[in-house]
């Protein structure tokens, strides 16, 4: 399949109870909405989205790190690895040419790879960031909660947006391309 977006998936390795099926459909969703999937490569919710893309023919892209640790094999469904240097540059990579970026629960590592996805949207350029399941909305609600993500008139959340699961991305999806379509 033939594609000129890129989604941005940061989920974990170890998928908290009963999301990896959501990841899967979701990568179903994003695929046939014509998004390439660009994700750390590994498993868990990765490989689950990846195993729903991987039928629709569209690129899976593993964004690592050239001198990793040792964080095991990457899943059979990636088609492309990029090795970046430098943590940085891995962030860039995932995000520059990203046209949308979707959070699931994970751990440490997604929460790092989130955290500067809602810098980047609000700091470099508009950037879509959606957070999806359970387990990503109540992270946003505590997060709100807590004063750590607020909206202020330099700073608009009009970027971000809370999805119980993979209808509510789908249907996210085809508000986002009216919007392009309407450019």
């Amino acid at each position: 399949m033939s594609t000129d977006l890129n989604v941005t998936l940061f989920a974990g390795v170890v998928p908290p109870d009963g999301e990896e099926p959501l990841a899967e459909a979701a990568g179903a969703v994003l695929a046939r909405a014509g998004y390439a999937l660009k994700h750390g490569g590994y498993n868990g919710l990765m490989e689950a989205a990846a195993r729903g893309a991987a039928p629709h023919g569209v690129p899976i892209t593993a964004i690592t790190l050239a001198d990793r640790p040792d964080w095991g094999a990457l899943n059979p469904h990636v088609t492309t690895t990029v090795y970046a240097p430098t943590m940085g540059a891995r962030l860039h990579a995932y995000l520059d040419d990203a046209d949308l970026v979707v959070a699931m629960g994970g751990g440490v590592g997604t929460l790092h790879e989130l955290t500067a996805a809602l810098y980047y949207a609000t700091t470099i350029r508009s950037l879509p960031v959606r957070l999806l399941g359970p387990t990503a909305c109540r992270l946003s609600a505590f997060l709100r909660a807590e004063g750590w993500l607020m909206e202020s008139p330099t700073r608009p959340l009009g970027f971000l947006r809370e999805l119980p699961d993979a209808e509510a991305l789908e249907e996210d999806l085809k508000a986002l391309d009216a919007g392009r379509c309407g450019r």
